[in-house]
């Protein structure tokens, strides 16, 4: 039901055909500051969401297989809400698999038992079990994703979240006259679940994708006569808002739109200055919210995907097809061909990171925290490890400070909360126990350790953490995401970090707030965020094949002073292990 006490606007009306909403006044105890707690009345939105886990038979590449969706759809359903909005998805599994949904760029302040990563903050969801996903959308607007947090069931199960801003506020942009949602994906003609069982069995790196798909469709490939391509009408003269996501599983991508233009005003849920560009360039996780002007001439033009990859490592390199086709134009006219970037194209990465500025504005300021409590430094990378019963009697691994993490059987949260002991330990190292060269000759015999290991924040402290790639084995670009906040990128390099000299050149005015970050190719990223948000959030490198290895950890973020800085108790339904 949706209560009549509040008009909803154009936009919310259609928001309702995409999910239940309820909107109501509720009761909330607002702590004031002379500490008397007094019953008040507010709006609350509530939107409701229905997630059902199916497999079904899908058809790509003139080859059909099963595969596990939501709601049946690929990509899966788009959540829209408001910025403050209350989200409730009830998420019932009907696979054979055991699911998890994280939310990806959702803050979940106080709520991480929403958060997703399996055995992290929750216990999968078991088939024919279900879980209510509760969480508010506190201060956040823009483009997010959710996905499936286990194994590699993301490949196909995943989806857009777009959050509006609240009734009333404008973009702090031209107000476009569409918006269309675009989500960048990968497709295996195999199952992706026997392809990373396969992989661990061997020890050997998986099979690489056989396509990219746009909102699921990978356009014209060959060997296939099927030309299963996403068509994005356009109106001439009009500006339209894509909010592009980058869902696939391994793969970087660049995305281009022949002769025209794309303004970014927006990237992970972050309002952006303005910034023109012919290439925008994402990593897993990442998201970019673009202005594009219908300003050229009547006829179809090329919207093209293609992969990066500046080392020596397998990547599928088809390009993924679609076209922009303006209103009027004829049948079989001509499409407009555009230049994709080659696959190793790094100064094109490099210019498109490092033109990205945080808007900065009195209305949304880039809180850079000054002072730092915790200097972490991380370095992350793949290598090889001994395994007796792999294919050449070794393992590919991945660790970050040359700690593989090793998953646990209770949640990590669960543990933390209840005091559960000998599930994890806080002694993550803030910095390499065995220092080296990380962007030279590596050293030799040098065998990653295991653990399940945590490192302990207390609440509302700073952190400035430097991510510095490795060449162990080889060099590659990590696209790294941080569960449970935002972050600042405050400066990147090729090369080893300098301690000295690269902080100088930090940008602690308007750098790019973020979720998830690459860091690039035998050089470093570093971060700053404040701990602000009570629980147990992941940090790992958003390409599955390294979660996988190994190239993950976990920060735990103490409760504060009394409940409103404190995690709230779990939910009577939270699955069991």
């Amino acid at each position: 039901m949706v209560s009549s006490k509040f008009k909803q606007d154009k936009q919310d009306k259609r928001l309702e055909t995409k999910g239940a909403v309820l909107s109501m006044v509720c009761w909330v105890r607002t702590l004031l500051f002379i500490s008397v707690l007094v019953p008040a009345f507010v709006e609350c939105r509530i939107r409701h969401y229905h997630f059902d886990v199916v497999v079904k038979n899908v058809t790509k590449l003139c080859s059909t297989k099963p595969i596990v969706t939501v709601n049946g759809k690929f990509p899966g359903p788009t959540l829209y809400a408001r910025e403050d909005d209350n989200v409730l998805v009830r998420l019932t599994n009907h696979a054979q698999y055991n699911v998890t949904v994280h939310w990806h760029g959702v803050r979940q302040l106080r709520t991480g038992w929403s958060d997703g990563p399996a055995y992290i903050t929750q216990c999968p969801i078991q088939p024919g079990q279900n879980f209510l996903y509760n969480f508010t959308l506190t201060g956040q607007r823009g483009t997010l994703l959710w996905h499936a947090h286990i194994s590699w069931l993301r490949s196909t199960v995943h989806g857009a979240i777009v959050i509006l801003p609240k009734k009333g506020v404008p973009y702090p942009f031209p107000k476009p006259h569409k918006e269309k949602v675009i989500v960048l994906g990968e497709w295996w003609k195999a199952d992706t679940e026997a392809v990373v069982k396969q992989a661990m069995q061997t020890g050997l790196p998986p099979n690489i994708s056989d396509a990219h798909t746009i909102n699921g469709h990978p356009g014209p490939v060959p060997n296939c006569s099927s030309d299963d391509a996403y068509t994005l009408h356009v109106a001439t003269g009009k500006t339209y808002l894509l909010r592009v996501i980058n869902a696939a599983v391994n793969d970087e991508l660049f995305f281009k739109i022949g002769n025209h233009n794309l303004t970014v005003v927006e990237v992970d849920a972050c309002y952006t200055k303005p910034y023109e560009t012919d290439t925008l360039f994402l990593g897993p996780g990442q998201t970019t919210t673009a202005l594009l002007k219908a300003d050229q001439g009547i006829g179809k033009y090329l919207i093209a995907i293609s992969p990066f990859m500046d080392t020596t490592v397998a990547v599928d390199n088809l390009t993924g097809i679609g076209y922009l086709r303006y209103n009027h134009t004829l049948a079989f006219t001509p499409t407009t061909f555009v230049a994709i970037p080659a696959v190793n194209a790094t100064p094109v990465t490099s210019v498109f990171s490092d033109s990205l500025r945080s808007l900065n504005s009195k209305q949304y300021p880039a809180n850079v925290p000054l002072t730092i409590d915790h200097s972490l430094f991380f370095t992350i990378g793949v290598g090889i490890n001994p395994c007796a019963t792999c294919f050449n009697g070794s393992r590919a691994v991945a660790a970050i400070n040359n700690i593989s993490f090793v998953m646990p059987t209770t949640a990590i949260l669960q543990a933390h909360y209840y005091g559960i002991n000998g599930v994890f330990t806080d002694d993550f190292p803030a910095k390499p126990v065995i220092p080296f060269n990380y962007t030279g000759t590596p050293p030799s015999g040098l065998q990653t350790m295991n653990g399940t290991k945590v490192y302990r924040l207390a609440y509302n402290s700073t952190v400035q953490l430097v991510i510095q790639g490795n060449t162990i084995i080889a060099p590659e670009n990590h696209p790294t995401h941080l569960h449970g906040s935002n972050f600042f990128v405050v400066g990147r390099g090729v090369g080893n970090f300098d301690p000295e000299k690269d902080p100088l050149k930090f940008n602690l005015v308007d750098p790019v707030e973020r979720n998830t970050v690459s860091v690039p190719t035998a050089g470093w990223t570093a971060i700053r965020f404040r701990a602000d948000n009570p629980g147990v959030w992941f940090f790992h490198c958003h390409l599955e094949v390294h979660t996988t290895w190994g190239l993950k950890m976990a920060f735990l973020v103490e409760n504060g002073k009394g409940p409103n800085e404190s995690i709230e108790p779990p939910p009577s339904d939270l699955p069991k292990c």
